[in-house]
This record gives structure tokens, C-alpha cells and sequence, in this order.
């Protein structure tokens, strides 16, 4: 009888089948780290939101809170024209732009009360795409605490103080 070398039809398929097995329970844990990645990303973005929002408030205390997101980014990625009201440098250009383009897979917005001067606003965030990107939406007012809610299909950033306000504060 002859010895017989490499591996047999059957052996392989038991190691597929084991690596199959394997990924079948990683995956879900991988995306659900993702997801969990992305939303502590939202929440961070928010609290630069506050902060920034507070700091043009001081900076142009005729025009209040900003009235949108990109008022508080840059015009480009160096800010090469300084701050200004409608492009005050606050938040680097990927926050700044998050309105339209999603940062870490969510997407955020902020508004203010449409007051001049402006003494509110609000700041929100939604995950771009519902339970694969992010499955909770984040808000805040200007009282900076954080709220969130269950996401779904379909949401956009909340930029509604009432409705934030109906949201669930973060402990």
C-alpha cells in the first residue's frame, strides 16, 4: 500500500464547513461593533457641535446660535479665508459638511430658532442607513444634553426642538 499525501476530498470539506461556521457567528458581532463604533462617533460629533454652536454665539453675539451646520465649517479644507459668520472655522470640513455627506455613517444637521439674534437650536444626527450604519437617532438643544430614540427607515437629523426635547435623555 501506497502512503498517501495531501488531503483528502472529504477533510476539506470539514474544514470549510468549519470556517463557514466561524464567520456565521463573527460577522453579526462585527457589524454590530461597527454599528456601535459609528454611533459613539454621532454622539461625539454632537457634543462638537455644542461646543461649537456656544463658541459662535460669543463670537457674533448679533447673529446668536449658527443657522445650519456648514456656518460652523470651513468654506474649504484649510479655511484659507479665516472665520467668518457664514463659514466660522469651528468644526473641521468633514463635520461640517455631514449635513449632505455622512461622517462615520450618519448623517447630522444642526438649526437654529430663525431668531436674530438667535437664542436656540437644535443638533441632530441619524444614521444613514437604519440598522447596518447606526439603529439609534441623537439629538440635542441648547441645553447640550444628548437625547436619543430608536431609529428607522427613512429618518433624517432632528433640527426640531420639540421634538428633540420628546426624545430619551442619554445617562
Amino acid at each position: 500500500m501506497r502512503k498517501q499525501k495531501g488531503f483528502s476530498l472529504i477533510e476539506l470539506l470539514i474544514v470549510v464547513a468549519i470556517i463557514l461556521i466561524i464567520a456565521a457567528i463573527a460577522i453579526p458581532n462585527l457589524l454590530r461593533a461597527r454599528i456601535a463604533a459609528n454611533e459613539a462617533s454621532a454622539v461625539s460629533s454632537l457634543r462638537t457641535i455644542n461646543t461649537a454652536q456656544v463658541t459662535y454665539s460669543t463670537s457674533f453675539p448679533t447673529i446668536g446660535y449658527a443657522k445650519n451646520l456648514a456656518a460652523l465649517g470651513p468654506a474649504d479644507a484649510t479655511c484659507s479665508a479665516g472665520p467668518a459668520s457664514t463659514n466660522a472655522c469651528m468644526v473641521d470640513l468633514n463635520l461640517g459638511a455631514a449635513a449632505t455627506t455622512a461622517k462615520s455613517g450618519y448623517m447630522l444637521d444642526a438649526a437654529n430658532d430663525g431668531a436674530t439674534p438667535s437664542l436656540a437650536y437644535t443638533a441632530g444626527g441619524a444614521a444613514q442607513t437604519w440598522n447596518q450604519t447606526g439603529n439609534r437617532d441623537f439629538c440635542s438643544v441648547q441645553d447640550a444634553v444628548l437625547r436619543f430614540q430608536q431609529g428607522a427607515k427613512g429618518d433624517k437629523p432632528e433640527t426640531g426642538s420639540a421634538n428633540c426635547l420628546k426624545y430619551t435623555i442619554m445617562q
